[in-house]
C-alpha cells in the first residue's frame, strides 16, 4: 500500500461524498479536530499509568470519540448514519464533576502549564477550542450540519481543562496563578455548569 495518491496535488481533498477544496471550512474543522487528537496523543505518552489509569483511559476513549467527530464533519452526504452520539457528552460531564472534586480550589485563572503532560493537554484544550469556532463557522455557512459534535467539543474542552489541573496536582506540580487576574471562581470549585 502507497501512502500516496497524488489526488490532492491540485488542492482538492476526498470527503465521504465527493471531494472539497483543502482549505474549506469544512476541511479546516475536521482537520482542527485531528490535530487535537495528536496532542491527545502525545499527552497519553507522557502520563505513568500506574498514577493516571483513570486519565489514560479517558483520554484513549477520547481519541476513539475525536475521530467519530472528524468523519461526521467529512460527510457531505445528505442521508447518513450519525457515529457521535449524545452519550460521549453525558460521560464527559460526569469524569469532570470527579476531576473536580480532586482538583485543589481554584480562585483565579491559570497559566497554561506544568508538568508535560499537563501542558500537551492544554495544547489540546485550545486546539479544541479553535475546532469549536470553526464548527460555528461551518454550521453558519451550510445547513444540515450535525450538533452533536459542537456540543462535545465545547464539553471536551472543559474535561482537557479539569485533567491538566489533577495531572498537576497528581504529578505535585503546582498551577501558577495569572499574576494580574482577579478573583473569577468563588470559593468552589463546583461551579453549575450551564
Amino acid at each position: 500500500m502507497r501512502l500516496y495518491t497524488k489526488s490532492g496535488d491540485k488542492g482538492q481533498t476526498s470527503v465521504v461524498g465527493g471531494r472539497l477544496g483543502k482549505d474549506d471550512i469544512r476541511v479546516e474543522a475536521y482537520g482542527t479536530i485531528d490535530e487535537a487528537n495528536s496532542f491527545v496523543g502525545k499527552a497519553i505518552s507522557e502520563l505513568d499509568k500506574d498514577i493516571f489509569p483513570d486519565i489514560v483511559a479517558d483520554l484513549e476513549k477520547i481519541q476513539h470519540e475525536l475521530f467519530d467527530c472528524g468523519s461526521e464533519l467529512s460527510n457531505i452526504k445528505a442521508n447518513r448514519d450519525h457515529k457521535l452520539t449524545e452519550e460521549p457528552i453525558t460521560y464527559l460531564e460526569e469524569k469532570m464533576d470527579e476531576l473536580i472534586e480532586e482538583a485543589p480550589e481554584l480562585e483565579r485563572f491559570i497559566l497554561p502549564g506544568g508538568s508535560e503532560a499537563s501542558s500537551s493537554i492544554h495544547i489540546a484544550r485550545t486546539v479544541t477550542r479553535r475546532a469549536e469556532r470553526l464548527i460555528v463557522s461551518l454550521m453558519n455557512a451550510e445547513e444540515g450540519i450535525p450538533s452533536v459534535p459542537l456540543k462535545y467539543v465545547n464539553r471536551l474542552s472543559d474535561y482537557f481543562f479539569a485533567a491538566a489541573r489533577v495531572i498537576n496536582a497528581r504529578s505535585n506540580v503546582p498551577d501558577i496563578e495569572y499574576a494580574r487576574s482577579a478573583k473569577v471562581f468563588r470559593g468552589s470549585n463546583k461551579k453549575k455548569r450551564n
